[in-house]
């Protein structure tokens, strides 16, 4: 007898009506399944059955959690004292809310009749946490399938991160160990988050401590970012500024630090000559319009820093010369390389330089002057005349949008907006006015660790980007709105984990084009 009740327990083919399923549009795998079968079939029509089944439940406590749909139709029988088919066929016809509303009031009252009935009271418990798992699981498995995608890149990472459960808080049951679950949650995640952390130190500390770092190594762990305390070492490695063998580091700085000063020494002076002072004109009025938002780059020191910094490479390459936008580019390397100095980030914003001995200031802008013409030599003919690789790098950004989100390419072009309009700032600032600081310089870490980084790997980052805020730029019904949004997208609360994000679905993108030019052709 209780084997056939076994057999009706586990049976998992069934399905109660009001619960979403996923290929729910397709017919079932089995042909002996059927709509009538569901309703007609009692679960239990035997007293004696239903009792086998509860002493069972009582005594196991995973069995209640295999199903939640096989436990709702099992334990909602136990109320019904009539045991006919009509009433079988009433409850299978419920929604599940209802069915758990009414069975919990039963419960209760069956609580107050019977007291002292521990099996009963044990029960009412039992309904409560399925009640509660039942309404989590649909809660979410309709997240789930009300997800978006984009198209060419599949499910958004970051549905899942940003995703939240809704639960029921009618049941006090529930409310505690809800609170507790959801606590632990966090507390495993903060600890997961803690030992990735130490791993990744732990790892370059593996690499730096050779006394030959290996750049290949180097470059695989810096992809998904670098540790603050290695951060400024790691970026003149990468920039072939200093060298691998811990040997012949110390003498490589002294000489390039020497060889910057020269060139000071050499050049500075003339920027008021009449060849020259147009440039500097232009450098000194950029200069007060750099990160505007942090106070350190107000600072006459500051400022004066970069105007040599920027001069200096001006007068050394004059087939570019100074742009608007090259003085962008020092800032991460000169943030990264003030970090040596200081003891943290949150003093950076406000931090005084003059507060540093003359000879670190020194230091600091050398560093910042070569790994900028490091950056620059990959990309200079987006600063020569006509700026042909930001022209080449718009286009193929048009076509690549294109091919993979039509739906936006479409309205944009309805909207006529042009690529041109808003993509230009991208490329020639190398996405520095659209991400806070700290966000520029995690991806940054990446660009270094990639091959051509900040020449080709940027294109597939731009990509992402404007793909991220696809949903909200086709919200926008006209040419301002559009323009307004494209110009100030929302990136001001964005952390390291967006860029990690972002870095994955350009990486993406790359694999599917980069090997298939082809596809890309401006035909």
């Amino acid at each position: 007898m209780f084997g056939d009740t076994q057999q009706t327990l586990w049976k998992t083919e069934q399905s109660v009506l009001g619960r979403p399923i996923f290929g729910a549009q397709y017919p079932p795998l089995s042909s002996k399944i059927s709509d009538k079968s569901i309703l007609t079939k009692p679960v239990m029509s035997k007293k004696k059955d239903q009792d086998k089944f509860n002493a069972y439940a009582i005594n196991t406590d995973d069995a209640w959690e295999i199903d939640d749909r096989t436990m709702t139709l099992k334990i909602f029988d136990k109320n019904d004292n009539d045991g006919d088919d009509d009433d079988d066929i009433g409850i299978s016809k419920q929604k599940p809310e209802e069915i758990a509303s009414k069975s919990t009031q039963q419960q209760k009252s069956n609580k107050v009749t019977n007291g002292n009935d521990h099996e009963s009271g044990r029960m009412g418990l039992r309904i409560s946490q399925m009640k509660h798992l039942f309404l989590v699981r649909r809660s979410n498995l309709s997240t789930n399938l009300s997800s978006t995608s984009y198209p060419g890149l599949g499910r958004r990472i970051s549905d899942q991160s940003n995703s939240k459960t809704s639960t029921s808080t009618r049941y006090n049951n529930n409310n505690a160990a809800s609170s507790f679950s959801t606590t632990n949650s966090t507390k495993s995640n903060s600890i997961s988050m803690v030992d990735n952390n130490q791993q990744k130190e732990n790892k370059f500390k593996q690499i730096f401590d050779q006394t030959t770092v290996d750049l290949n190594e180097l470059r695989k762990a810096s992809w998904n970012g670098i540790p603050k305390q290695y951060r400024a070492q790691a970026w003149k490695l990468l920039c072939g500024y200093l060298p691998p063998k811990i040997e012949r580091r110390e003498d490589t700085l002294v000489r390039k630090r020497d060889e910057y000063w020269s060139y000071v020494s050499q050049y500075y002076h003339t920027r008021a000559d009449s060849e020259h002072q147009d440039t500097f004109r232009q450098i000194h009025i950029d200069i007060p319009r750099m990160t505007p938002l942090m106070p350190i780059f107000q600072q006459v020191v500051v400022q004066e820093l970069f105007e040599r910094i920027l001069f200096i490479w001006a007068i050394r390459h004059p087939a570019s010369g100074y742009v608007q936008g090259i003085n962008d580019l020092v800032t991460p390397f000169f943030v990264v390389f003030l970090s040596e100095f200081i003891e943290n980030d949150i003093e950076m914003e406000s931090f005084d330089i003059s507060s540093l001995l003359e000879s670190d200031r020194r230091i600091i802008e050398a560093d910042s002057y070569w790994a900028t013409s490091y950056l620059l030599e990959g990309i200079q003919d987006n600063y020569t005349f006509a700026q042909p690789g930001i022209q080449y790098k718009i286009r193929t950004l048009e076509e690549l949008i294109k091919r993979i989100d039509e739906p936006l390419y479409r309205h944009l072009k309805n909207q006529n907006i042009e690529f041109l309009q808003f993509s230009f700032r991208w490329m020639n600032n190398l996405l520095m006015r659209e991400l806070p600081v700290r966000c520029t310089i995690r991806l940054w870490d990446t660009y270094l660790a990639e091959q051509d980084g900040f020449s080709h790997f940027h294109l597939y980052i731009c990509a992402a980007f404007l793909i991220r805020f696809s949903k909200d730029l086709l919200r926008e019904k006209d040419f301002q709105g559009l323009l307004l949004l494209l110009q100030n997208l929302p990136t001001h609360s964005w952390t390291s984990n967006d860029i990690s994000i972002l870095t994955a679905e350009a990486y993406q993108l790359k694999v599917m084009f980069a090997d298939a030019p082809r596809h890309l052709s401006h035909s």
